[in-house]
């Protein structure tokens, strides 16, 4: 059988941009609208989520699930990277911190649509390759460091948005901390048993206002 062509590809990711929009559709009710922003829709299917995953699984990058990238880690499915990136709202001047870089492809997403991305992984390997990648496409407005998320990144405090990739039990104070004042955090919070993708936002004085939005399943925050 012959490679599949760019030409290919392209036609599987406008079938995966249709498969998100239906999924948004159907949760409109826990959502509270029907559709996802364009510009998150728009980026979704100009990167190129194959590149992003182990070979051994591109064949199935643009069917809408998780995919394992190793360490007994996945990439989050489609439909759940559109929507977190749909809440967070991330904007061409704002920096945002992210929590799990993975291999990249929710970075990437982010990088396109935010002025600066500051990226935290703990598993080595995956921060190297990340790195790689993003170089690839020259998304040169990405930082990336191996280490414990849960501290952020304080070194380029403060941020405007914030997002994790992995479900801490409860949300870590320095996440709070780093978020600017009439900042946002995404996240899945809970623990194996029970997650919920969260939005948080902090208002001009500090205080905090969260409200959940779906169940979800995501690998549990790793500290050291």
């Amino acid at each position: 059988m012959k490679p599949m062509t760019e030409k290919h590809l392209a036609i599987l990711r406008r079938h995966m941009v249709d498969l998100i929009a239906i999924h948004a559709d159907l949760a409109s009710e826990e959502l509270g609208k029907a559709s996802l922003d364009e510009r998150v829709m728009e980026v979704m299917l100009r990167v190129p989520r194959h590149m992003f995953v182990p070979s051994a699984v591109a064949p199935y990058a643009y069917q809408d699930m998780p995919l394992p990238i190793g360490f007994d880690k996945t990439v989050s499915q489609p439909f759940m990277v559109a929507l977190m990136t749909d809440l967070l709202v991330p904007q061409p001047h704002e920096t945002v911190l992210e929590i799990g870089t993975g291999l990249g492809y929710q970075t990437a997403i982010l990088a396109e649509l935010a002025g600066q991305v500051w990226s935290v992984e703990i598993v080595e390997e995956f921060a190297r390759a990340a790195e790689v990648l993003l170089k690839h496409f020259d998304l040169a407005n990405v930082g990336i460091r191996v280490g414990d998320g849960s501290r952020g990144w304080p070194e380029h405090v403060p941020f405007d948005k914030v997002l994790a990739t992995v479900a801490p039990k409860q949300t870590p104070p320095a996440w709070i901390e780093q978020l600017k004042p009439g900042g946002r955090l995404v996240l899945p919070i809970g623990g194996p048993e029970e997650q919920w993708l969260t939005v948080i936002d902090k208002d001009a004085e500090g205080k905090t206002k969260s409200r959940k939005i779906i169940p979800v399943r995501f690998s549990q925050l790793e500290t050291v």
